[in-house]
């Protein structure tokens, strides 16, 4: 019998947590000396890499005086709470990396919840305290606090503390002397994570996560909670409506390093890999054959935020994109239904529209991304947040808002969030920054980054994570400028621009070919105007000095997805496909916006 620990590693965004994997991965020499490879090596995703933020779980196993250690990468977003919150079953302790200046942020509290509530025992790493201001000792505390008040058992409290710097690739007890190494940690995991409990009983695994591949379909993964697997067995599949179904076991992988190992048997407590299995989902368990016993299954947060999801319409409609049909829509939001256990995907009363629920914009927005990137065109609606009703009385998410701000412009920061419905409860300075807390309704956080952003020249740190539903907060006020639309198709021009900048600001730049009832800038004023911007110069054989002015244009103001999600208003779609992404007006014709906008009132 091997010695197993199986450890999630949690931690806020950019807090080290896969920098850390990544020594640890390094000192387990799983690469040949002469193999090449970057950094972030679980960040293996497009998106991943590119935002910096670790968005789907990953296991990797290392081994350590014969003893392999499961590890589990988890994303720090609490948008990806539904990923946390089932691997967090495969796990038996937790290391949490929190980091030497900012400490325990939101989004750190949501997940350590979630896994002091399991039982998890915790070790704590307190890193990057190479860094200027650093405050170890205090953070530290602050843990202590935070796992307090999360009603921590005593056992839990008693947690192991490291210091280090998982850049530096160092670990050790006390943070005044660095070691040269992190094999304290990996001695520490040994030492404090308790091995698998493994039960008395027939078989019992309940898959937490699942993969694909082109050979064999899809994967089945989960951890063995008691008996084991063997290859080619037959046994019992428990799904969600009390159905028992025989499936057959064809192959059986545990992983090793970062790929995986084929193997004939996989004992409890070990992770691993089942082929074969066809139609399960996330959260059914395998079980014995001939007396099957399901394991409850794993509690998924609500969505709070839902987007109307439709085809392409627009006059652009199939010029950049593969996949434009409503079949391909469907089939592809039903495909990610299956992984993502925290989306929801209902059909409307109309066939090309389907409305997708999901934890908040950045979550919405890396589905959006994932699909554009695939090649799908779409649009999508304004996002709204889900109301419920209590006792009869209509109910709001509200969520906690954190910001640390430079001190000069805190008061903007609070004059925002207050226009919002947010109610400031701490304000204390955290270095040469101000902490500030909020309590605020999602729909107020709903385009707050942006003008947080521009009143504190980008400045601002913003986290924030859902709190519970609370009693309707009254009307917040929206965009305060209207939108500037296009009255024609065709290319613009510098000339109609630059004729046109005192209207307001303009998104797009001279040569874009545009359409009829593009949204291509913003009004100085509250209302919608139509503008000409395809018109050129009228020319004539007269040369005078006084009429041929230069154009002087200022640069477009151009969006990155989240932000034109928050942007758009009730009555404008955001059309996506793989090269571009464009405001528009739902009606395209003046006369039928102006038709609609009567009917609703």
């Amino acid at each position: 019998m091997q010695s197993i620990r199986n450890i999630a590693i949690i931690a806020h965004v950019d807090h080290g947590k896969t920098t850390l994997v990544d020594k640890i991965i390094h000192l387990s020499k799983i690469f040949r000396e002469n193999q090449q490879f970057d950094d972030l090596i679980l960040d293996n995703n497009d998106l991943e890499r590119e935002r910096g933020i670790t968005i789907l779980s990953k296991n990797v196993s290392v081994r350590y005086k014969d003893t392999k250690i499961n590890i589990i990468d988890t994303p720090g977003h609490a948008d990806f709470g539904g990923e946390v919150e089932r691997v967090l079953k495969m796990a038996d302790g937790v290391i949490l990396l929190v980091d030497a200046f900012e400490g325990p942020m939101p989004q750190t509290r949501f997940v350590l919840g979630k896994a002091l509530a399991l039982g998890l025992t915790p070790i704590v790493v307190v890193n990057k305290v190479d860094k200027e201001n650093c405050r170890p000792d205090e953070v530290q505390e602050s843990v202590f606090e935070l796992m307090f008040n999360l009603d921590a058992t005593e056992e839990q409290l008693e947690f192991q503390t490291l210091y280090g710097s998982a850049k530096n690739n160092w670990m050790g007890p006390d943070w005044k002397n660095p070691t040269d190494t992190i094999i304290p940690l990996l001695d520490a995991i040994i030492e404090h994570i308790p091995a698998p409990k493994i039960d008395e009983g027939t078989l019992q695994m309940q898959i937490t996560s699942l993969d694909y591949s082109n050979f064999v379909g899809r994967i089945a993964i989960g951890r063995v909670k008691r008996g084991s697997i063997k290859e080619g067995s037959q046994l019992t599949l428990c799904k969600a409506d009390g159905v028992f179904k025989k499936v057959k076991v064809k192959e059986l992988h545990v992983f090793e390093g970062l790929g995986k190992n084929k193997v004939t048997e996989v004992v409890a407590g070990d992770i691993c890999a089942v082929t074969g299995i066809d139609d399960f989902e996330i959260g059914d368990t395998l079980a014995d054959l001939e007396n099957p016993e399901a394991l409850p299954r794993i509690a998924i947060d609500e969505p709070t935020m839902n987007m109307l999801f439709t085809i392409n319409n627009s006059p652009f409609f199939g010029k950049e994109g593969k996949f434009v049909t409503s079949r391909h829509l469907r089939d592809r939001l039903m495909k990610e239904m299956e992984k993502n256990l925290a989306l929801r995907v209902e059909s409307t009363d109309s066939e090309d529209k389907f409305l997708v629920y999901g934890r908040g914009i950045l979550h919405l927005s890396v589905l959006i991304e994932t699909m554009r990137r695939e090649g799908y065109e779409l649009q999508v609606g304004q996002p709204q947040v889900i109301f419920k009703e209590v006792d009869g009385v209509k109910n709001e998410p509200i969520e906690v808002l954190v910001v640390d701000v430079p001190e000069t412009t805190a008061g903007k920061v609070i004059e925002l969030a207050t226009q919002r419905k947010g109610e400031l409860l701490v304000m204390e300075p955290k270095g040469d920054l101000q902490h500030l807390e909020f309590r605020i309704p999602s729909r107020g956080l709903i385009g707050l980054r942006n003008n947080v952003l521009t009143a504190t020249q980008g400045e601002a740190i913003m986290n924030h994570r859902f709190s519970a539903y609370e009693p309707f907060k009254g009307s917040i006020p929206e965009r305060n400028n209207g939108s500037l639309i296009s009255m024609e198709g065709g290319q613009c021009t510098a000339y109609a621009i630059d004729k046109l900048q005192d209207r307001g600001t303009f998104f797009v730049e001279p040569g874009e070919e545009l359409y009829t009832g593009q949204v291509i800038g913003e009004n100085s004023r509250d209302n919608d105007i139509v503008v000409n911007v395809q018109k050129g110069k009228k020319l004539t054989n007269m040369r005078a000095s006084g009429s041929d002015d230069n154009v002087r244009i200022q640069p477009a103001k151009k969006f990155s997805l989240e932000e034109a999600m928050e942007y758009i208003q009730k009555d404008e779609y955001l059309e996506i496909t793989p090269k571009s992404i464009r405001m528009r007006k739902i009606y395209l014709d003046e006369g039928e916006r102006t038709r609609m906008a009567k009917k609703e009132a």
